[in-house]
């Protein structure tokens, strides 16, 4: 058991040393704050740290209640320049903010540029995507999926449309 935990142990701290000796190059982006706190007009917006805990959570004022600050549903996802499953995301996120405007914002955290964000919600492999919505707690699901599985997230979990048809059918 002991020889696991050290295996662990290296493993964890080989990816953070990988990972700061990636940081520490001069690719820092610069976040944008939607022009309304709530709305990205059909754009996929880059945020940092601040922008996170201003139009999302404030996990440093309540790191052990999920307390969303969102006018409607969103969508987080943490993604890093050379992550090619992430280039792969990116697209589909961005047809999908024109797709779902005005009803769901769409968020990208740079996690070399917001190790702190990162570390908090526990990302640990990416693309990670947290979905987050209106009411209740968001979910996080690891991995690159398809358009059509983004949108059924969407529609079943974010808009909860399957929940409202069922209730209208009764």
């Amino acid at each position: 058991m002991n020889r696991k935990k050290t295996i662990f142990s290296i493993l964890a701290l080989s990816f953070i040393i990988l990972v700061s000796c990636k940081n520490s190059s001069n690719n820092k982006e610069e976040t944008v704050k939607p022009s309304n706190k709530f709305d990205n007009q059909g754009q996929v917006v880059q945020m940092g740290k601040a922008n996170f805990i201003d139009i999302v959570m404030d996990y440093e004022k309540n790191p052990n209640a999920w307390i969303y600050k969102g006018e409607k549903p969103c969508v987080v996802d943490f993604y890093a320049d050379w992550c090619r499953p992430c280039k792969m995301v990116a697209p589909i996120m961005e047809e999908l903010a024109k797709e779902y405007e005005g009803r769901i914002n769409i968020y990208k955290v740079n996690v070399d540029n917001e190790k702190e964000l990162s570390q908090f919600f526990r990302i640990e492999s990416i693309p990670a995507i947290l979905f987050v919505p209106q009411n209740g707690e968001p979910s996080m699901q690891a991995g690159a999926m398809t358009k059509e599985q983004y949108k059924q997230i969407f529609d079943d979990f974010l808009l909860k449309k399957k929940a409202d048809t069922t209730q209208n059918a009764k």
